[in-house]
């Protein structure tokens, strides 16, 4: 039988985080978004250096497909950078998930594949790791562990979304993760 690797997240590189969840709350209802303004991680490899961009990174459900937003705020070098100049904007990447204890596989799967590991990295305890696909998809392919920490949060948001009213706000502001 052929393996299948489901995608839960599709994202989007954008000039204004919270305009664009304002945006596709209107158009659509996705959200609310929980934005994570200037995200660092605890570890982080870009193309074989530890230069990590300056970014925000907004996360909010549309049904059972999470969509994420990405504003970059610096002219650091990083996979966002790689597809789109400042003032561009548009699809960056899919994801999907890798049970933890097979990730090394996961990742030499793709190597495998001939697809470069453009990023790594490890941000409250949580693995991923971007792979350049753009001959493929158009965009970058995001593995994601499914530590348990994540799995919580990602049923958290998708709930939150589920229980939506009209008076709910599009945006909930979180601090940093460290």
């Amino acid at each position: 039988m052929l393996e299948s690797y489901p995608l839960f997240q599709h994202a989007y590189f954008v000039k204004d985080v919270r305009k664009s969840c304002e945006e596709w709350s209107k158009l659509f209802g996705a959200g609310p978004f929980v934005v994570t303004p200037h995200h660092k991680a605890q570890e982080f490899m870009y193309r074989g250096t530890d230069t990590e961009a300056d970014v925000t990174y907004a996360f909010g459900y549309l049904g059972d497909l999470m969509i994420q937003f990405i504003e970059q705020h610096d002219d650091q070098p990083s996979i966002y950078r790689d597809m789109y100049a400042d003032g561009e904007e548009g699809f960056h990447h899919i994801a999907y998930m890798v049970r933890k204890e097979e990730w090394a596989d996961a990742k030499a799967r793709l190597e495998g594949m001939g697809f470069e590991c453009a990023c790594e990295l490890t941000a409250g305890g949580v693995f991923a790791a971007y792979y350049d696909t753009r001959s493929v998809t158009g965009g970058f392919t995001e593995i994601h562990d499914d530590s348990p920490r994540i799995i919580s949060a990602f049923a958290s948001w998708r709930h939150r979304h589920r229980i939506r009213t009209a008076a709910d706000g599009a945006i909930i502001e979180r601090p940093p993760i460290s």
